[in-house]
């Protein structure tokens, strides 16, 4: 039976707040994610995939060549165990949906072997979800500027 209080979520032996931020880049940068179709269907896909494995995703930001994640775990997970979770499912999921992904990936291998994972103890968690919010809505933004004001922008 689980309980969720303020701080802690109470589990039938444990008690604890499990709660880490999660990044992954596509395989060799390539902005594949920079259509909005796609990059809404991984987010449909990354929340579809936490639910299956009980993971709690707090906040999510997709740019063109990498995810960011601020993510609840239970207490039992690690997180190189989610974070294969949701590379896996969500490449596999992403494969199947769209097939012309394999043109760019013929071997299917959609995310970077590296990932970026941090407990939210050090970092709190306000600055985790602060960061990734901030980050989706400065990129947003930025790209919205220069369409506006007909910029020419390279994107590294």
């Amino acid at each position: 039976m689980i309980f969720i209080s303020d701080e802690f979520i109470h589990y039938s032996h444990s008690i604890g707040n499990n709660v880490h931020q999660l990044e992954w880049c596509t395989k060799y940068r390539y902005e594949m994610l920079k259509n909005s179709y796609i990059r809404e269907e991984l987010r449909q896909i990354l929340y579809e995939v936490a639910n299956r494995f009980h993971i709690k995703i707090i906040e999510s930001g997709i740019m063109p060549d990498h995810v960011h994640l601020v993510v609840q775990l239970h207490p039992s997970m690690s997180q190189s165990r989610a974070t294969q979770l949701l590379k896996g499912a969500s490449s596999y999921e992403l494969f199947c949906k769209f097939p012309n992904l394999r043109l760019r990936y013929p071997q299917c291998h959609l995310w970077s072997r590296g990932n970026f994972k941090d407990s939210v103890g050090r970092n709190t968690q306000e600055n985790a979800e602060h960061y990734v919010r901030e980050k989706n809505n400065l990129s947003n933004d930025l790209i919205r500027f220069c369409i506006e004001n007909f910029i020419l922008i390279t994107i590294t």
